[in-house]
């Protein structure tokens, strides 16, 4: 009896599922195709922006180690000047 009671009630998850299954039917062919491409686009696009962010990082880290050899070197203090 407990099992029966169960299998007649939906999960919220199933019903949502098919919720948006009516919702995707209702789209026409064209529209469906631009939505795939576009997240194709969107997936494709990533690459780009990961070399971006590879170059970017590369560079920052070239700046601190110059940033920190300059400052090293240029705050020495001569220690073989004769101050009189």
């Amino acid at each position: 009896m407990g099992k029966k009671d169960a299998s007649t009630t939906k999960l919220p998850v199933d019903q949502y599922r098919k919720q948006i299954g009516k919702q995707d039917y209702k789209k026409t062919k064209s529209v469906l195709k631009a939505t795939r491409l576009k997240a194709e686009a969107k997936k494709n696009s990533s690459g780009l922006r990961d070399a971006f962010l590879v170059i970017a990082a590369i560079l920052f880290f070239v700046l601190c180690v110059y940033a920190f050899f300059y400052l090293n070197l240029s705050t020495e203090i001569n220690m073989d000047v004769d101050v009189d």
